[in-house]
């Protein structure tokens, strides 16, 4: 179970999509056609205030600082929750096998913000907990047979999920302007 009543995390979603809402290609790796400055700029920027990184075992942000950040991965290959062998500032956390809040307090951190970057499996984990979900949008790349970026896409759009767990569009920043590439504030209530 994600969700928790004692939590004092505001948990935001990140991600960059293309027209046809991919996050990745045929071989489930970000493309660069889908690699932008200003969106680059504005998840790092996210991700140096963020608390708490959270993804699943093929997602990571690989940016200069990404060693130092506090960070829950997301895997089935433990059984509940054990510190990462290979990163002294990560926790892996079967979702199956523990809370959200019990990986938190084994990541040593219960309250600020937490950056939830992927993959499709762990955006959906907290679709009804979002307090603000970036969803950056790069409308002249497509990515036919790419990888989803929720479970439920291209049968609806992203836009559609986000809405269909509460959360509606709010300001909307150009990053990008030579590639009309746009980030959306979906916040909750």
């Amino acid at each position: 179970m994600v969700k928790s009543q004692s939590s004092k995390l505001a948990i935001e979603g990140y991600v960059i999509v293309s027209a046809d809402g991919m996050l990745a290609d045929a071989a489930g790796l970000m493309p660069e056609s889908l690699k932008f400055p200003g969106d680059q700029r504005f998840f790092n920027d996210a991700l140096e205030r963020a608390d708490l990184i959270v993804h699943g075992r093929n997602s990571f942000e690989d940016q200069p600082n990404s060693p130092r950040r506090r960070r829950i991965i997301a895997t089935r290959k433990v059984a509940a929750l054990t510190p990462d062998p290979s990163n002294p500032n990560a926790t892996l956390w079967n979702p199956a096998g523990a809370s959200f809040d019990d990986a938190c307090a084994q990541a040593g951190v219960t309250a600020g913000t937490a950056a939830i970057i992927g993959g499709p499996e762990i955006f959906a984990l907290f679709f009804d907990r979002y307090d603000t979900f970036w969803l950056s949008q790069a409308p002249r790349v497509r990515l036919p047979g790419g990888e989803p970026c929720f479970p439920g896409v291209p049968a609806q759009t992203p836009e559609q999920l986000l809405a269909a767990h509460g959360l509606s569009p709010h300001e909307v920043t150009l990053l990008d302007p030579a590639d009309d590439v746009r980030v959306t504030a979906w916040r909750r209530g």
